[in-house]
């Protein structure tokens, strides 16, 4: 109609705030110069099905049957660190103590600084307030009390890693983004000025406050909309201070990569990396923890350097396997490695390679059909640190936010984690 604006603008002004912005201008034409991108999407380092493999039909009778639905979720409410401020305020003796929050959220300190993974604080991750996968435990901390924070590190744009509600929180400070190509996008919508994003392609470095942060390379997807573009980088991330390396993994499925980073960037005084939400329906995009265990091994030079803490696990349910699958996996995995674990609960502060670090099964009591599904919440040994914290276990099917494309996610047409 004649004086109308273009059908797209229009449709994209009714776009919800939570699907984020398509790159454009400027933006696109770094992401169609990358040489990640090739096909009008970004391309993994070694192919990966980002549809689910095996039959549809046979997912549903898995994911719905009664007995392996109680099984997703704790039987008991699951108890989080009562972290305090002045205890995050003191320096680790170490130079390097990590706090993880759960899911894949974690807080690093490493030789004088403050590194926040992955933060999601919302309680749900999903795009709508009334629907998506909700957490099964508090946040272990407001996020007002983690105090100051350098750099704020994103590993990919799906609803588990990228959160509205935290990112707008954090614009109002002035932390600066470490994020992959594509995805400053989202977050300029939502407040965070330009200078303040360093929007990194794989194998680039940036320097925030005398960190080196290096996207590196991951096996997943990316997408919060209604159409995924793939026009938005997924990574994982290598922080360097004076004294200490670290690696965070985002999600990514297992492949030859790790070596090709643990030779350049390693080996890594701790690694952080996903070893939940993994199924057999989509084997190339997330790593099972005896996968996860095998990648930590190959950043450290295939010898079981420094410490390995698991993420993506505990804080929703996004997967067909038991809500304990993954830690008891990862604690065999360890064990059979000969490898340094830490199995904190959340919100547990810990220095990797010291005596402090917890290694033990804290899940156990709240297993679903276990001794805490029985009776009372039990309460944790003193000499722990633990206190529960009661918060309702839900049982309601997620609108799933892990899974790839094709089956249910985070939202209607084409997110995961």
């Amino acid at each position: 109609m004649t004086g109308s604006s273009p059908l797209r603008p229009r449709l994209r002004a009714l776009r919800p705030e939570a699907f984020g912005a398509d790159p454009s201008g400027a933006r696109l034409e770094r992401i169609r110069r990358s040489p990640n991108f090739a096909d009008g999407v970004f391309q993994n380092p070694v192919g990966a099905r980002t549809r689910p493999s095996g039959s549809m039909k046979e997912f549903a009778k898995i994911y719905f049957q009664k007995e392996q639905r109680l099984r997703r979720s704790p039987g008991a409410p699951i108890p989080v660190y009562p972290t305090t401020l002045a205890e995050l305020a003191k320096p680790p003796a170490s130079g390097l103590r990590l706090t993880w929050m759960g899911h894949s959220s974690v807080l690093a300190e490493i030789d004088g600084r403050r590194v926040l993974f992955d933060p999601v604080w919302g309680e749900r991750c999903s795009p709508f307030p009334f629907a998506g996968p909700k957490r099964l435990h508090p946040v272990p901390v407001p996020l007002a009390s983690l105090g100051k924070v350098d750099v704020v590190v994103i590993s990919h744009d799906h609803y588990d890693h990228l959160d509205l509600p935290t990112i707008k929180d954090l614009a109002g400070t002035d932390t600066v983004f470490a994020v992959p190509l594509g995805v400053g996008a989202h977050l300029e919508r939502w407040g965070v000025p330009a200078d303040r994003l360093r929007e990194l392609d794989w194998n680039e470095t940036a320097k925030v406050a005398g960190l080196s942060l290096t996207a590196t390379p991951a096996r997943h997807f990316c997408g919060r909309g209604l159409r995924n573009q793939q026009h938005t980088l997924w990574a994982s991330w290598v922080v360097a201070g004076d004294e200490h390396r670290i690696y965070h993994s985002g999600d990514t499925g297992y492949f030859p990569g790790f070596k090709e980073i643990g030779a350049e960037h390693g080996p890594f005084d701790a690694t952080m990396i996903q070893i939940g939400a993994y199924s057999e329906y989509w084997p190339d995009i997330h790593m099972t923890p005896e996968e996860g265990m095998r990648a930590h091994l190959d950043l450290q030079g295939g010898v079981p350097h420094g410490t390995m803490l698991p993420i993506h696990w505990g804080t929703f349910n996004l997967a067909p396997h038991p809500w304990d699958e993954p830690g008891e996996g990862t604690l065999a995995a360890a064990e059979g490695a000969g490898a340094a674990v830490a199995l904190p609960i959340p919100g547990q502060p810990f220095e990797p390679g010291t005596a402090e670090a917890p290694a033990k099964p804290w899940w156990r009591p709240f297993v679903a059909g276990g001794p805490a599904a029985a009776g009372p919440t039990p309460t944790l040994a003193p000499a722990q640190g633990l206190t529960p914290a009661p918060v309702s276990v839900s049982a309601s099917v997620p609108v799933a936010v892990e899974q790839p494309q094709g089956m249910a996610r985070e939202e209607p047409e084409a997110v995961g984690s």
